[in-house]
């Protein structure tokens, strides 16, 4: 079975090199080859919907037009086709961009032919996304990272929460009534209420269930 492809890439080296492993793989039949965004957006509009191809091959450093919004705007005319970067660097801000703006693929220049085929067979046949490994390594740890730096912020009670409001607030989510928290803290009912009311006006609730449930969502507890 052959796959139908496009090559869009501003450096010619970079072209023949691609064209060279196409020719190894020789069930990938290459569509057109485009040198910048907007050339690629002027090929697909020229093409019947039947001869568009499967996947476009995306440089990012452009002129003109660079890959990111290139796949951004082709991926909204063009939804069926699968979208693979191909670049140099694995610069952590561009995979979650290229991702971002639709692309089904992240790999590194210098792979192989066999490589560049299988990521066809996958995004087509499977619906996958093809990354180098180096590429890979780093976005999981991207995401492990985000994942850390949102529990984090899950766990931060808002500065705009006294420390007195907060012991109150722990109280409340023990079960406590106002009557037993003066108690415990030797303030009066009246001051614990008036706490509790801040505590409902900052954390913009209006019941006891509200802040328990806030609490338990954002881990303060």
């Amino acid at each position: 079975m052959s796959f139908s492809i496009a090559l869009t890439e501003d450096n010619k080296i970079n072209r023949n090199t691609f064209m060279q492993k196409m020719q190894v793989a020789g069930n990938l039949r290459l569509v057109f080859s485009a040198e910048n965004g907007n050339q690629c957006l002027e090929e697909l509009k020229g093409l019947p919907y039947n001869q568009l191809p499967q996947v476009i091959f995306m440089d990012l450093e452009m002129p003109e037009l660079d890959g990111i919004e290139t796949i951004r705007i082709a991926k909204s005319l063009y939804p069926e086709i699968h979208y693979i970067v191909l670049t140099i660097f694995d610069d952590d801000e561009k995979v979650f961009e290229a991702i971002k703006a639709g692309a089904s693929g992240y790999l590194l220049k210098h792979e192989p032919a066999p490589v560049l085929q299988e990521a066809v067979i996958n995004v087509v046949e499977f619906g996958g996304a093809p990354m180098s490994p180096a590429i890979a390594r780093k976005t999981l740890k991207l995401l492990s990272q985000a994942t850390v730096a949102e529990q984090s912020a899950q766990g931060a009670m808002p500065d705009a929460i006294t420390g007195r409001e907060q012991e109150i607030l722990q109280y409340m989510i023990n079960g406590w009534d106002a009557k037993r928290i003066s108690s415990v803290l030797n303030i009066s009912v009246l001051t614990v209420r008036k706490h509790i009311a801040n505590i409902y006006e900052k954390l913009h609730v209006n019941s006891r269930a509200q802040v328990i449930s806030l609490a338990h969502k954002n881990k303060w507890v």
